[in-house]
């Protein structure tokens, strides 16, 4: 039941932000390998939603997913020189955090995951276990999508949103 809750909470989550929005912008936008940002945050969001339940954490799922949604909203090609600020590692939460901030309204622990999310690298650690969540599923699906290695995208592939389907058929 929990997982039928989970990918309820996510579908609603992924149209919610698509909305009106540069959001599925992040479709067109490669991540690691061939994996694009959007898949990419999707997957993080599942995998934060899977850890929590799997350590017994009592969060608040919704601003788990809006958060773990919009960690890599920085919207932008960082493997192209002439578009990517330099050290795109260090300066891409606080991209990321503005841009969402100009788009959509979140709490301090979703603003705190997503500043936070690229520690050990910036120093910052996270200040809640949502920040800890996502920061942990986010290496976790960075290293699987830079080696290529499979895990569960079923959760994100069966949900119907319309600008993602037609992003594939095109394709």
């Amino acid at each position: 039941m929990e997982r039928q809750e989970d990918q309820a909470l996510l579908r609603r989550e992924l149209a919610s932000l698509c909305e009106g929005s540069r959001y599925p912008r992040c479709a067109g936008l490669i991540q690691h390998g061939t994996t694009s940002v959007y898949q990419h945050c999707a997957g993080v969001a599942w995998i934060s939603l899977r850890l929590a339940r799997r350590l017994g954490w009592k969060v608040n799922t919704r601003a788990l997913v809006r958060a773990a949604l919009l960690h890599d909203y920085f919207l932008y090609d960082w493997h192209l020189r002439g578009q990517r600020p330099r050290w795109h590692g260090f300066t891409h939460p606080r991209r990321a955090l503005c841009n969402a901030l100009e788009e959509f309204d979140l709490g301090a622990q979703e603003q705190d995951a997503i500043l936070r999310h690229m520690f050990p690298l910036t120093l910052l650690p996270p200040r809640s276990r949502i920040g800890w969540l996502i920061c942990l599923a986010d290496k976790w699906c960075g290293l699987c999508e830079t080696l290529r290695v499979p895990y569960s995208w079923a959760p994100v592939e069966k949900f119907d949103i319309p600008f993602l389907t037609k992003l594939q058929k095109s394709r």
